[in-house]
């Protein structure tokens, strides 16, 4: 039985489109190593439909994207961040092209569809609703070809290595969990998101915050954690996976109704349902809230839209919602919102760097600023595309430069995670559920500072009650907790509303104060 080499040239945790790319540019360079803890093909890049963003139509103009990023971005966006991502995102599609993407066409032209926010139609998408799929299918490719590149699966990273204060490797643990480490002078954190902190996500399963995790116990800093950004429209069924429902869906003409069968966003923002994710969100919430049934939902309606269009067009999403007798062309789709994506991570500048030396981040895990306080749509793939693909140049020359390993038979590691086995806890499922329900409850898309304050008071007291980190999920446990942390500190400690970051408390901007990114390490959190 084959087993992960004890060291590598380069390390990259996570095979979505950011560890991927990144993985592509070093290897030209050395020895990549590329750790899934699932499948390979079991990550956020997969499950994204909608498509991605990029000013390649004749219609639209770069600096117009750059324009709705920064607005999106509700005043934190990093504007050098955003600029870079939208100038060198046509090169980068044009790459995946080159490399075999096969995006929708109208005879041989690309075409575009708009979503929510968006003033033109700049959204390219792949198999209709099957974008993250068919651009993960063309990097795994290229990736594949590459014979310096060795893909793993089922290999669940536990915690980063340190020597002499450098980040020096990564303590990684096999299905049976067995924990071994692998040394390399650079680690790149590719690890997704954190949606699985919260009861109601349309995440996979992978996705529980362990990189930001990781690096938060390595002593490096994380910004913006306050920003998680709730998808207005997962599908609501009883028993049921809350799969995502494409913001694409409404960018073809689809509206809300409530209960009452009232078409109501035009009420909350004059853009109606193409109005930013965090408004469309917030205006679910509400008519939930005033709603008089037990179980309340609203309803996508696709009922005036061609039927035949709708099933050629979203492909993937007809035949999920026929398995639960819906047919999106007849019936009314019962919807809630669900924690989708986060703006925050591991604090990054904007070539992958982060604040310890030979740590590396980039696409969901990290934060560049980009998104500042709300994510455009489909703006997450074209991210992962530059970002990764830029990590992996500076990390390729800043090896090079360095060329000096550490001796690997003298050198003494040191793992960032406490021992493990040291003291009893409750199971890790029983743990996650209580934290999940609680973050939902008190740091979701509404948020209260008595709310969040009694989540951080409840989550002290249940930290004498993890699990002892010796399997997998027993480590997921933990960093799911140290997230849900994380994130209710740092809503606690912005005393405004912004964005994705909604406090009924202080329901407006406080630029004065707040108009800064949130910057937290081992437990102090600042604005600046």
């Amino acid at each position: 039985m084959k087993t992960v080499p004890a060291e590598t040239d380069y390390i990259v945790v996570g095979a979505g489109v950011a560890g991927l790319r990144a993985a592509i540019e070093l290897a030209a360079a050395g020895r990549v190593l590329v750790l899934a803890k699932n499948e390979l093909t079991e990550s956020a890049t997969q499950y994204a439909q909608g498509g991605v963003a990029v000013a390649l139509s004749d219609e639209d103009e770069i600096g117009l994207h750059l324009q709705d990023t920064l607005d999106a971005g509700d005043g934190l966006s990093h504007p050098e961040a955003a600029r870079v991502l939208v100038e060198e995102g046509p090169a980068r599609i044009q790459e995946m092209i080159d490399w075999g993407t096969e995006f929708d066409r109208q005879g041989t032209k690309l075409t575009f569809t708009r979503e929510g926010a968006h003033r033109r139609s700049r959204i390219l998408h792949a198999h209709g609703d099957s974008t993250g799929r068919e651009i993960g299918r063309a990097l795994y490719a290229k990736a594949a070809s590459l014979k310096h590149i060795s893909l793993w699966e089922w290999e669940f990273t536990a915690d980063l290595c340190m020597h002499d204060g450098r980040v020096a490797g990564i303590r990684v643990m096999n299905e049976e969990g067995k924990a071994r480490e692998v040394h390399a002078p650079a680690v790149l954190l590719a690890t997704g998101g954190l949606g699985q902190v919260y009861r109601e996500t349309t995440n996979p399963g992978v996705a529980t915050g362990d990189g930001v995790a990781m690096a938060f116990r390595a002593g490096a800093e994380l910004q913006d954690m306050e920003f998680v950004q709730f998808h207005p429209t997962a599908l609501y069924v009883k028993k049921a996976p809350r799969f995502l429902l494409s913001e694409a869906l409404r960018g073809e003409g689809a509206c809300l109704r409530n209960a009452e069968m009232l078409r109501f966003m035009p009420k909350y923002h004059e853009m109606a349902e193409l109005a930013p994710r965090d408004v469309v969100a917030r205006a679910i919430a509400h008519e939930l809230e005033v709603s008089r049934l037990a179980d309340p939902v609203v309803y996508l309606d696709l009922t005036h839209l061609d039927p035949s269009h709708l099933a050629e067009r979203f492909p993937r999403i007809h035949a999920t919602c026929l398995q639960y007798n819906i047919d999106i062309g007849t019936d009314l789709i019962p919807v809630r919102p669900a924690a989708h994506y986060a703006m925050g991570g591991v604090r990054t500048d904007l070539h992958g760097r982060t604040s310890l030396p030979g740590l590396y981040a980039a696409g969901e895990a990290a934060c560049t600023g980009v998104h500042g306080a709300n994510r455009l749509a489909s703006n997450s793939l074209l991210e992962g595309l530059v970002y990764g693909a830029r990590a992996g140049a500076t990390i390729r020359e800043e090896v090079q430069l360095r060329h000096s390993k550490p001796d690997h038979a003298t050198a003494k590691y040191q793992a960032t995670a406490e021992n493990p086995g040291t003291r009893e806890g409750r199971g890790a499922e029983e743990f996650m559920r209580a934290v999940r329900d609680l973050a939902w409850k008190n740091v979701g898309i509404v948020r209260t500072g008595t709310g969040l304050r009694e989540a951080i008071e409840q989550l002290e007291k249940w930290r004498g009650c993890l699990p002892a980190m010796t399997g997998r999920r027993q480590c997921e446990a933990n960093n799911i907790f140290q997230t849900a942390l994380l994130i209710a500190r740092s809503a606690l400690a912005r005393q405004e509303s912004r964005g994705a970051h909604y406090r009924l408390d202080y329901p407006s901007h406080n630029d004065a104060r707040f108009k800064k990114h949130s910057i937290v390490r081992r437990d102090a959190i600042r604005f600046g």
